[in-house]
């Protein structure tokens, strides 16, 4: 499923770049993905699951006011979880993910299958958004993390 994941890595390591992860609704399926290539140890300086709401508060700092006002499944609070998480890391290249996976818990503003990503290399942020059409919780997780690694190939 996820074959280009030694590619990322093996060019990572080409090129001496760190990479960093903050993941909600993947809940770590990106850092095992990662983790699962041979020599991923040279470039993966760690990964975070900040599922909860008082997780992405505790250790990614993300303003309570932030998630009340946009929520936590946003453009605004994907762009600050990926800002935050590249001063704590201090990798050069960092990823956050944050959505709805479902089953529950969609609603008509922000349906099942909305993931944002954000993407941070330097001093350049990308966040984008994703809408799953697949609404089965297992597939919005995986096309999250295929996603993540296209974004992360094409940062590199």
């Amino acid at each position: 499923m996820f074959k280009n994941a030694w590619v990322i890595i093996n060019l990572l390591k080409n090129k001496k770049i760190t990479l960093s992860v903050a993941e909600s609704c993947t809940g770590g399926m990106l850092s095992q993905v990662i983790t699962s290539v041979r020599g991923a140890s040279k470039v993966f300086k760690f990964g975070i699951v900040t599922y909860s709401n008082q997780s992405k508060i505790k250790y990614l700092k993300i303003p309570l006011k932030i998630i009340k006002k946009y929520g936590a499944v946003s453009k605004e609070c994907c762009h600050l979880m990926v800002n935050n998480l590249s001063k704590i890391s201090k990798a050069r290249l960092n990823i956050a993910i944050t959505g709805i996976a479902g089953p529950k818990g969609g609603s008509k503003l922000k349906p099942i299958g909305l993931v944002y990503i954000g993407i941070k290399k330097g001093n350049k942020i990308e966040i984008c958004e994703y809408l799953f059409k697949n609404k089965k919780r297992e597939s919005i997780r995986k096309n999250s993390v295929k996603k993540s690694l296209e974004l992360i190939k094409n940062f590199i």
